[in-house]
């Protein structure tokens, strides 16, 4: 099972070995600057956004790889009926949303505030992630 951990000043995701069969990839390492917001999600199908990219779609059992969206590409390590710790990136970060499924709720609420309190600048302003951009929307003119 995927495992979201600090390791020195950067975000580490670490796979296992069939995990990163699936996804195509290894383990997905982003600096902790570039973490904005860090939440835990109840519900694990409510990450996914976008259309798969790369890896193993078996929705109901397990989502592991990447996904595309109008705002860029998430990376996602999820299985069925267990929370998931959502880690929002700044654009110069690789992905936009790296999503990790935890066994227990307590653990989630545990990994995200070791991130919390590693990360700086973060946005606390909602506990809920904010919303991808609408392509047909025009940005409000100053």
């Amino acid at each position: 099972m995927a495992r979201m951990l600090i390791d020195g000043d950067d975000l580490v995701v670490h796979l296992s070995w069939r995990e990163k069969a699936a996804a195509r990839r290894g383990d997905v390492r982003a600096p902790l600057t570039a973490v904005s917001r860090v939440t835990v999600e109840p519900d694990w199908w409510r990450p996914l956004r976008g259309v798969p990219h790369r890896g193993l779609w078996s929705p109901g059992t397990r989502c592991i790889g990447t996904r595309t969206h109008e705002a860029g590409l998430d990376f996602v390590a999820i299985r069925h009926g267990r929370p998931v710790v959502c880690v929002e990136l700044r654009a110069s970060a690789p992905f936009r949303l790296v999503a990790t499924s935890v066994p227990t709720i307590a653990e989630a609420r545990s990994t995200m505030q070791a991130l919390v309190g590693q990360a700086p600048d973060l946005d606390m302003s909602t506990p809920c992630r904010q919303p991808l951009p609408v392509p047909d929307e025009n940005p409000p003119s100053a």
